[in-house]
């Protein structure tokens, strides 16, 4: 059974755990940088984790903007576990969250379909699947060789 918990920010995220995950991934999380950006946030951010039998599977990461709206920031499940409908449950637990601090939007942020690879293609598919929608696409914010599609859910 997958335990799926906000990890109390006093108790710290063991960024081990979220490092092992996001190495698993390369398909997603090649590039050094922003993988150890991620890792570091999970000790800043409130981070949801799901873990089974006490070993942590997946973790998704939250980033407040304002009053109104947060962002995905990072979300990674190990691909042992991929297609187990974690990552449905994590968004679930987190739209809860986010609902009960007055939130109305919730956004991610991933490469735009004008990216060739099949992966994101996938991450779109399954953000579409969840109520997510296409609202613009940042050509630069990222590099021209990542052009960065938001996606935002109304709450």
């Amino acid at each position: 059974m997958t335990d799926i918990h906000i990890a109390d920010p006093e108790m710290g995220v063991t960024g081990d755990d979220c490092e092992r995950i996001l190495r698993a991934l390369p398909e997603w999380f090649g590039i050094e940088a922003a993988l150890q950006d991620y890792v570091q946030s999970t000790h800043d951010l409130p981070t949801i984790l799901a873990s089974v039998d006490d070993t942590v599977i997946g973790f998704l990461t939250l980033k407040y903007h304002n009053s109104f709206s947060a962002e995905i920031y990072v979300m990674a499940i190990h691909p042992d576990y991929h297609r187990h409908g974690i990552g449905r449950k994590m968004i679930r637990v987190a739209e809860h969250h986010l609902v009960q601090d007055g939130l109305e939007y919730l956004q991610v942020k991933t490469l735009a379909e004008s990216h060739p690879d099949p992966n994101y293609a996938k991450t779109r598919h399954f953000y579409r699947g969840l109520g997510f929608r296409p609202i613009e696409v940042f050509p630069t914010l990222w590099g021209e060789a990542n052009p960065c599609l938001l996606m935002v859910k109304v709450l």
